[in-house]
């Protein structure tokens, strides 16, 4: 199991098993905190627990010198015996007093008791499989793990039919589900408790922690509020800085990633050249390029960039399948890889990335529609049009019509529609075969919310669909290179003040992420602050799918999903569709992922 997972931890190794040889952990280290052997895993605390632990708790530090105030003493300099110590003090309230990325299971000796806990927004991974009948728990980071350990490699098809029709690569009814049958995710901000017992096994998942999106800060001037967000922005890049390894930043161009180097850079008083990491991709329309030399120039940064082609993305297609192990939506996710790659060749080990702000702050464009019937409902029609108005004057170019009207004041209607619009979009398929619909599609997992205001669309999105799968990528993908990613934006008392936020600290006169945006003002150029378009490591797609290599792996694909009763027939007859990243009905793109996944 660890050896299918040594690119997660190249460092070194470690097993333990109990004396009653119930239990056994292995670790794979990628060495951040701590160096020295004192931070080896699995860990042992007090004769009686012991841990195998995958991220970072960042304030560890604040933590630890409260458990020395209370007569916990540490032999190493790591955050891994801070889990161990808090756990001791507190039990499982100690998930409220991290601040962190953290997949780990504790091993209470005397309870004979496994606690397992996975962070708040899903950060790092946690997969499972429960055999109830052979009294079987077995876990790990990635998939291949539990392959390795002889679970059976068999694909969920109601997670394929919603993959192939929709795109969707979570369920967003149950987020335990993944794409294969036996194995189970422990879902983001939620702990595990499994119980050797000699009457009968006990297994039990709860939530320890959620965002509260009725919450509203008192009455406060928006510089209140700007200087709010800085101080937790500020404070949870400082944390994330805390290494004893190299430490860079990707950056895009765009604001979020522009943002998180600007604070590093206030934080190092301006001294040592921070290393970043782009891709550029010269020529193609959406190129990021300039944006990024003009943040390089802003703050002196070292910058590395790649440039991913067409037959780079043809030899690595195999092995990005096989570190991301489920479907993804599009090739955007294979920048990022190159951009991780590249951070290892330049001997960077942590990587810092914005990931985050987009959900929580609405930075896409799909969330002006949402913000916009919220201040209908509230009959703000004056609001409404100038905002409205000053979009399209942004140049955004959004499908806004009386149904919005209607929308706004009766959304659990507009819910049902959208549901029956998803549901109707797998109906018609065109290469879907009947037999493979009739048998796997299940209306109840296609699931829109009811949207009465801002934040109940942007909650949907931060925790129940859509995040957790970019995070999915980002751990992979740095994974893959044996780096680690870390992201500024997703500190849990950041996001809780930014849902708490009015929504026109949202969106506001036609820009998305507004309180981000007036934070920056004073540290980055207008042209990044106030940029109207987004676009983020976005690769050619179109034009690396008219690669004849690209294409012959694509018929391919709809060969073998036709040969497993997938797809129709027909389908071989019909020419490649030849489509950009985030295109609408990417079919083909999704005939080649989920070939090589099944």
């Amino acid at each position: 199991m660890t050896n299918a997972m040594k690119h997660r931890g190249p460092e070194g190794e470690g097993f333990w098993m109990n004396a009653d040889r119930t239990t056994a952990f292995g670790h794979r280290r990628l060495s951040i905190l701590d160096l020295t052997d004192a931070g080896a895993q699995p860990m042992h605390y007090f004769d009686r627990y012991t841990i195998t632990y995958n991220g970072e708790i960042y304030n560890y530090v604040e933590i630890k010198e409260t458990l020395e105030k209370q007569g916990f003493s540490f032999k190493s300099h790591c955050d891994t015996e801070v889990v161990l110590a808090a756990y001791a003090c507190y039990g499982k309230e100690c998930l409220q007093y991290f601040d962190g990325m953290f997949a780990f299971a504790i091993w209470d000796e005397q309870e004979k008791l496994l606690f397992c806990a996975r962070d708040r927004f899903g950060e790092k991974p946690f997969y499972y499989h429960y055999s109830y009948q052979h009294n079987q728990f077995v876990f790990a980071s990635e998939m291949k793990a539990l392959w390795a350990a002889g679970i059976n490699k068999k694909m969920d098809n109601e997670m394929l039919l919603n993959y192939l029709t929709l795109g969707w690569v979570q369920n967003p009814v149950n987020k335990q589900q993944t794409f294969f049958e036996e194995i189970v995710s422990l879902p983001p901000s939620h702990y595990l408790i499994y119980k050797i017992d000699n009457r009968e096994p006990y297994l039990e998942v709860r939530s320890y922690w959620d965002i509260d999106k009725e919450a509203e800060i008192p009455d406060c001037s928006n510089d209140c509020i700007k200087e709010k967000f800085l101080e937790l922005f500020t404070t949870s890049v400082k944390r994330r800085l805390r290494s004893d390894v190299a430490i860079g930043s990707s950056i895009s161009g765009g604001l979020d990633s522009s943002s998180i180097v600007a604070i590093v850079h206030k934080i190092l008083g301006g001294t040592g050249n921070q290393k970043t990491f782009s891709a550029v991709f010269p020529g193609f329309e959406k190129d990021e390029s300039a944006q990024i030399d003009e943040v390089v120039r802003q703050f002196g940064l070292d910058n590395f960039k790649v440039t991913p082609e067409p037959n780079d993305f043809i030899a690595d297609f195999e092995k990005l399948v096989y570190h991301q192990e489920e479907p993804f939506q599009s090739s955007s996710i294979y920048a990022q890889f190159k951009v991780y790659e590249l951070a290892r060749q330049k001997d960077v080990t942590v990587i810092l990335d914005g990931q985050g702000a987009d959900e929580t702050m609405a930075g896409y464009t799909k969330y002006y529609q949402w913000y916009w019937q919220e201040i209908i409902a509230g009959r703000q029609w004056k609001e409404a049009k100038k905002e409205i108005e000053l979009a399209k004057q942004n140049g955004q170019q959004i499908n806004w019509s009386w149904k919005n009207y209607v929308a706004a004041f009766m959304p659990q209607l507009a819910a049902n529609q959208l549901n029956k619009l998803s549901y109707k979009k797998q109906v018609n398929h065109p290469d879907i075969t009947a037999d493979f619909f009739e048998g796997y599609n299940d209306r109840t997992k296609i699931f829109k919310p009811a949207v009465t205001k801002l934040n109940d669309i942007l909650y949907f999105n931060t925790m129940q669909f859509g995040l957790e799968e970019l995070l999915r990528y980002a751990d992979r993908n740095s994974m893959a290179h044996s780096r680690e990613v870390r992201l500024p934006f997703l500190n849990h008392d950041l996001v809780q003040f930014i849902f708490s936020v009015p929504s026109a600290l949202k969106i506001y006169e036609g820009f998305t992420k507004q309180i981000l945006r007036l934070s920056m003002n004073d540290f980055l150029p207008n042209s990044i602050v106030w940029r109207k378009d987004k676009v983020g490591f976005e690769p050619p797609q179109k034009q690396w799918m008219k690669h004849p290599k690209v294409e012959e792996l694509i018929i391919e694909s709809r060969k073998k999903l036709v040969k497993q009763g997938i797809l129709k027939p027909e389908v071989l007859q019909k020419p490649v569709r030849h489509q950009a990243a985030h295109e609408a009905g990417n079919f083909d793109w999704r005939y080649l992922c989920a070939s090589q996944c099944i």
